[in-house]
């Protein structure tokens, strides 16, 4: 039998390159020795989007992307499909849980430096992802067809008529018609489907090529890459497999433990997963009292809302998504990891974490006086942070970074 297997992989070796892809980025990459659990989440983030994936496909089965079936088709998967209640939830729930892991895959590639010189193109492959995410996301609300979801979409696809010149045709396409109807419907359901997932797929493949070809960061921030051995192999890494494919199998286990305990006791997650509006068939006459975008939106819907101009509120969206692409060139600090930085730079994402999340609880809540000038104070600070960065990031004293990887 090993003969056998041996022969098979040798005729496959020879018409496609498996050894290769598999030593290049699995047996002979070299990582970091010194990752810790924050590394966990790039790996989590493939096997969330492969959950998404094959619940997906199994969705499509039994969903009718009709405006007038599309309801009853979620209700006939939740109650007479066998273990459809269970497909369905780990899709709702893995979308939750999708934008979890993506955020604190950023925020470690934030506190690390892992945006700096040379791995800019993977932040910027990763930026594209997370735009990609949100399309993919938006598409998928409105596939119930409930009431939260119609008109989640009805607010957010004119938000694109605030666009000069073309935003009025714009909409109009977006939805194919002058209201949301069947015809959007069938147009994300087939985004959401077939051509986002698709995009998905080969930018998530873009990202892991460019990440490969320039090495892993690290906790510390230095480059392995400097010091070798006389085979070229860096003297501070370890094969990525078996080490950390074995490692990750540790953070897929607990994440799957959590992720089960939601599906099976709150897969609703008290609204912020399911919004109980949503349990309602989508009506064109009765608008909900309160209209809000699912949680991993509101930070940026709390944005536009803060800005009175709908225009101008639609650029503040925008800018607090794109001003992320500029990161890269926005840190003028020395050292990656923050670790080694100063105190004015580690003050300034104390502030920047605190500003997003009390920007995603002010997008949740209905509209206030406080609320709206809580929310013009944290959009402040959260464009500061970014904005003043050139400036600040070479304020204080940073530490010095060692050659080489600690054991400690």
């Amino acid at each position: 039998m090993g003969s056998l297997l041996k022969n098979a992989l040798t005729w496959a070796d020879d018409r496609f390159p498996l050894s290769k892809v598999w030593n290049e980025h699995l047996a002979e990459y070299y990582a970091p020795k010194n990752f810790n659990w924050m590394y966990y989440f790039g790996s989590l983030a493939i096997l969330v989007l492969v959950n998404q994936i094959l619940t997906g496909i199994f969705l499509t089965i039994n969903y009718k992307p009709d405006a007038q079936l599309a309801f009853d088709s979620v209700e006939y998967i939740m109650r007479d499909v066998d273990w459809g209640w269970l497909i369905r939830y780990m899709h709702s729930t893995g979308a939750s849980a999708f934008f979890v892991v993506v955020y604190l895959h950023m925020f470690r590639g934030l506190i690390y430096g892992s945006f700096k010189k040379p791995r800019e193109l993977v932040w910027i492959f990763g930026m594209i992802i997370y735009l990609a995410l949100m399309a993919e996301a938006f598409m998928g609300y409105l596939l119930p067809w409930g009431q939260m979801s119609y008109w989640g979409a009805q607010v957010i696809v004119s938000l694109f008529g605030a666009i000069p010149y073309v935003g009025e045709d714009l909409a109009l396409w977006l939805r194919g018609d002058y209201v949301i109807s069947d015809s959007t419907l069938n147009r994300f359901f087939a985004f959401h489907v077939i051509a986002i997932p698709l995009v998905l797929v080969v930018l998530v493949f873009m990202h892991i090529v460019a990440l490969h070809a320039v090495g892993s960061n690290n906790p510390e921030g230095i480059e392995i890459k400097k010091h070798k051995d006389k085979k070229g192999i860096p003297l501070d890494g370890i094969p990525f497999h078996p080490y950390y494919s074995v490692k990750d199998l540790v953070g897929v286990a607990v994440f799957l433990f959590i992720f089960a305990l939601i599906i099976f006791y709150m897969p609703e997650m008290g609204g912020y997963f399911l919004e109980h509006a949503n349990f309602v068939p989508a009506n064109p006459l009765k608008t909900p009292e309160h209209i809000a975008p699912v949680w991993y939106f509101t930070p940026f819907y709390a944005i536009l809302r803060a800005v009175p101009d709908k225009f101008l509120g639609v650029v503040a969206m925008g800018g607090a998504i794109f001003v992320l692409f500029l990161l890269p060139w926005l840190d003028r600090g020395v050292n990656k990891s923050i670790r080694y930085r100063g105190p004015v730079f580690k003050a300034a994402i104390v502030t920047f974490v605190i500003s997003f999340v009390a920007l995603g609880y002010f997008g949740m809540q209905p509209v206030t006086a406080l609320g709206t000038f809580c929310s013009r104070l944290f959009s402040v600070l959260y464009f500061a942070f970014f904005l003043l960065m050139p400036f600040y990031s070479n304020i204080g004293q940073d530490k010095h970074v060692p050659e080489r990887v600690s054991d400690k």
